[in-house]
């Protein structure tokens, strides 16, 4: 899995979007990501799965991923279709659970402010740069550190591990 670029047409969500409005509570009795995604969003997006196309991004404002740890949150998201989020920030258990699934958040307070909805981006993750191919604007995000660049480009921490114990059996 590489990350040399992502790109997608945009879903915008606004502030404070918690981990029960990305999946309500009562879908978390099966963790099969299909499962999830056919739920994910659904009182922001209905029909979400029908509606977008595999590697769109979300965008969303100040603290996605707020409320509960729960790892279902970015799985659904994953497996709804989006290839990144970016959002103006994000809480540090969403963030980390996005990162151990291999799920791209990048932190871009411009970005998520002046990219409507609907524009086509591109994501550079490994840099951070985010450009918008619809009015051929660019913003800056925070870029990855390379240590989490590994985990992401393996797919998550699990495969992560799996690699670098198998490079030293």
């Amino acid at each position: 899995m590489g990350l040399e670029k992502l790109k997608g047409q945009v879903w915008k969500v606004g502030e404070d979007i918690d981990t029960d409005v990305i999946i309500a509570a009562r879908y978390l009795n099966r963790s099969e990501g299909e499962y999830l995604a056919a739920h994910c969003l659904e009182v922001l997006i209905p029909d979400i799965t029908a509606k977008i196309h595999s590697g769109d991004i979300l965008i969303a404002g100040r603290n996605f991923g707020c409320g509960s740890s729960r790892e279902h949150a970015p799985l659904a998201l994953k497996y709804a279709g989006f290839s990144c989020i970016i959002a103006e920030s994000f809480a540090r258990i969403f963030y980390r659970n996005a990162i151990n699934i291999g799920l791209p958040v990048v932190v871009a307070p411009d970005a998520t402010r002046k990219i409507k909805e609907g524009a086509i981006i591109e994501v550079e993750p490994g840099t951070g740069l985010i450009k918008d191919m619809t009015n051929q604007e660019t913003y800056q995000g925070e870029a990855f550190p390379a240590f989490i660049l590994e985990i992401l480009n393996s797919g998550g921490a699990i495969p992560y591990v799996r690699e670098k114990v198998t490079k030293h059996v």
